[in-house]
């Protein structure tokens, strides 16, 4: 069958506005033997995109453990990292970036973000349970902020609504640093017997390929290649590169799958997710060194008039490809003829190694498999470490006057978008359905039940952008630590890590720079606290005019505990109880939001993370949590003590007070640093009396710092002789703060 050339010669013109850079278009006239046409060279520009390859950060990735005896699937394996969890079940669980699809159009860049990620989980076999979300934006004193804010939130919100899956914790944080480039990270988990994992290979040499879902359009044509460039102040102009969302679609489509998975006529099954029909086809031939063979011709279409270069490229929603076993045809068909969507056959798995596409009789693109799927050029970039970057640490905060009303700086935190409640956010979103969610948005982790068991699922999103700014590597550990640390605090065992890792231009050496060492901290941490990298996704490339973000690398922590009546709220329970802080503070304001929030600086070193000190902290945690010897325990992040103690009074059943009479000093500490300081490695519990001696002694035998500094009581928050505050009075400062803000003109 002859080539049909589909466009004139590929010029520099061309090979730019696709992202090929000339070596590498000279790679693709080695790999074909000829020049390519239109078709193939935006299915190479697409698959060899930093999105789909990780051309610049595929080096680096390989740092991270990825191995552990309870994987089943590993990071880059499939769609998804899989963890068994025992009596026959596994979790399925990634988060992935959507970050300049919701700058151009925030509701729906944000709305199929959820259902990118929705895909990556039940195209494995897993029944999505929950839904998480990790969230950057600019002051929300610019309007701008406030409308991709909202947009955000609504896309999120619309789509996790619809489909039917709880989204039920996450974190949102407001700084100057992503005007215009926000970040809006989406994760998913899901459960799948260990018998019905499914994975994304194209095996058995003739073997159907089929089409199933949404009709293809022109929407989200180049999302990849679009993923993989600054913004600009034209990148309105790219509004077409965003995808148009319908839940009720991705609704049928994943029950059809499911119902799929259980019957013996599936062979794979792949998300057309980034760069579409080509990446679904070359990743399954590739995984499964088989060929493959499409025709165009039968593919569903809602527009008239596209081309193979459309259909190829284009990322329409609520699309699968499925492989299926020959003679088997009748029950994939009756399958989703049921569900009242589209099955078509379009192809079969062929001999060999090529990708071809046919439209009707016309060879349009015929490319080696392995050659877009696995592989593309990889880089080794040049990195640098930052100018600003010893300035930036500098910081003589002996300098610095402690403020004399330290009511009116605790105030002014509980107001800060960043510390302050996000119902705002969370309360747009159905939290509840499926019925199983235990511990709501707000905790330290989100909790849920696994159907039928006495087991529950904990997960936490977290990462500190000004950390990883004012120290890369430090940042990287705090980020998995304290990720980890949430989901101990609530009595559960951290399993394993997801992760977005969201940073500027890798071409900057600056930008690298930073990348490498926030990936080495992330490492460490891993490796440290035993819980692997599964999966998750790069997104460089996140600067708008003015420059680029905080690097931000977001972890996704998930946790198992045993038995889900051992859970440890993050709020005071009742009075009487004694209130004991575990570790130690130390003289680290630097990078806090005191720092920033009160006398307008962000500089110093962020605080030191002591691993084994971590590693203690939770272990000992979790023994407490085992022995049902902690009434709540909730962690201290941004804000320090004060801010936590706060957080406590603040159950959602109740206020509650809490009177601290003395707080345990020790090597000079500087009262800012006591109050408002973020040391690392330390929580804020709170035990009935009979239960004290034996925390006591647990921690003495862990080696954990352990003072008691007060007891739940009354109605004020009262710290020493410096803070005495009503409880109801801190909670509408920290509940209205984002309400106000979102009104106001």
């Amino acid at each position: 069958m002859a080539m049909t050339s589909l466009s004139s010669k590929i010029t520099p013109e061309i090979l730019q506005a696709h992202g090929i850079t000339r070596e590498e278009y000279e790679r693709i006239l080695e790999i074909l033997g000829r020049e390519p046409n239109i078709t193939e060279l935006g299915m190479f520009s697409v698959m060899w995109s930093e999105h789909c390859s990780y051309k610049n950060s595929k080096p680096v990735l390989k740092l991270f453990p990825t191995t552990g005896p309870k994987l089943l699937v590993k990071a880059g394996e499939e769609n998804a990292g899989i963890i068994d969890i025992g009596e026959g079940y596994a979790i399925c669980f990634k988060i992935e970036s959507h970050n300049h699809p919701s700058a151009v159009e925030p509701f729906q860049g944000a709305a199929t973000g959820v259902g990118g990620i929705l895909r990556d989980i039940f195209t494995m076999g897993a029944r999505p349970v929950l839904l998480m979300n990790s969230l950057r934006f600019g002051r929300l004193d610019n309007p701008q902020s406030r409308r991709l804010f909202s947009g955000v939130v609504s896309g999120i919100a619309n789509y996790g609504n619809c489909i039917g899956v709880p989204t039920i914790g996450g974190e949102v944080y407001f700084h100057e640093s992503y005007e215009g480039n926000p970040l809006v990270n989406a994760m998913c988990l899901g459960i799948v017997p260990t018998k019905e994992i499914v994975k994304g290979c194209a095996h058995g040499v003739g073997n159907p390929v089929y089409y199933v879902g949404a009709a293809t359009g022109r929407d989200g044509l180049g999302g990849a290649a679009f993923a993989s460039r600054e913004l600009t102040e034209d990148s309105g102009e790219d509004r077409p590169a965003v995808q148009v969302g319908d839940p009720f679609m991705e609704k049928l489509l994943l029950e059809a799958c499911l119902e799929l998975i259980k019957t013996d006529a599936l062979v794979g099954m792949q998300d057309m997710g980034a760069a579409g029909l080509t990446c679904s086809g070359c990743e399954t031939a590739s995984r499964g060194s088989t060929g493959i063979e499409m025709d165009l011709a039968k593919v569903p279409r809602r527009e008239t008039g596209m081309t193979p270069y459309e259909i190829m490229l284009s990322e329409s929603q609520e699309r699968m490809l499925i492989i299926a076993k020959k003679g088997k045809e009748k029950i994939v068909e009756e399958i989703f003829e049921k569900w009242d969507l589209h099955a078509v056959k379009i192809g079969k798995v062929r001999e060999g190694h090529m990708m071809r596409v046919r439209e009707g009789e016309k060879l349009v693109a015929e490319i080696p498999a392995k050659s877009l799927a696995d592989e593309g050029p990889v880089y080794i970039r040049e990195e640098r470490e930052p100018d600003y970057l010893k300035e930036a640490q500098t910081l003589d905060w002996k300098k610095l006057s402690i403020p004399t009303d330290l009511g009116v700086v605790l105030k002014k935190l509980l107001e800060h978008p960043s510390i302050a409640s996000k119902a705002w956010v969370w309360q747009q979103y159905d939290h509840m359905v499926r019925t199983d969610t235990v511990f709501y948005p707000g905790s330290d982790a989100a909790l849920i039940r696994i159907k039928g068991t006495s087991r529950g699922i904990a997960v936490s999103t977290d990462c500190n952008g000004l950390y990883c700014y004012l120290d890369p590597y430090e940042g990287g550990k705090i980020a998995v630590a304290e990720a980890a640390r949430n989901v101990a605090v609530s009595g559960a065992q951290p399993l394993g890590v997801t992760n977005c890792l969201n940073f500027g231009n890798p071409m900057k050496p600056e930008v690298f720079w930073q990348f490498h060492r926030v990936v080495e901290g992330m490492t460490a941490a891993c490796k440290a606290l035993e819980t692997p990298v599964t999966g998750g996704n790069v997104s460089f490339y996140n600067e708008n005019p003015t420059g680029a973000i905080f690097p931000t690398s977001t972890i996704g922590m998930v946790g198992l505990l045993e038995k889900i009546d051992n859970r440890v709220p993050s709020f005071f329970q009742k009075e009487g109880d004694l209130v004991f802080v575990a570790g130690e503070t130390f003289n680290e304001i630097g990078g806090s939001h005191y720092l920033m929030v009160i006398h307008q600086i962000q500089k110093g070193l962020p605080p030191r993370l002591d691993l084994d000190r971590e590693v203690r902290l939770q272990k000992f945690l979790m023994a407490a949590a085992n022995n049902r010897l902690m009434s709540s325990c909730h962690d201290m992040a941004e804000g320090g003590l004060s801010v936590a103690l706060s957080e406590c009074c603040f159950n959602p059943k109740g206020y509650l007070g809490a009177n601290v009479p003395k707080l345990q000093r020790q090597n000079d500490l500087r009262e800012d640093a006591l109050y408002f300081g973020e040391s690392q490695s330390r929580v804020v519990i709170s035990v009935d009396p009979k239960n004290r001696e034996k925390l006591e002694k647990l921690a003495e035998k862990m080696k954990i710092p352990f003072f008691q500094i007060g007891k739940v009581e009354g109605d004020s928050l009262k710290i020493e002789e410096r803070i005495d505050e009503k409880v109801g009075t801190l909670a509408a400062i920290y509940e209205q703060a984002i309400p106000k803000q979102m009104t106001s003109s």
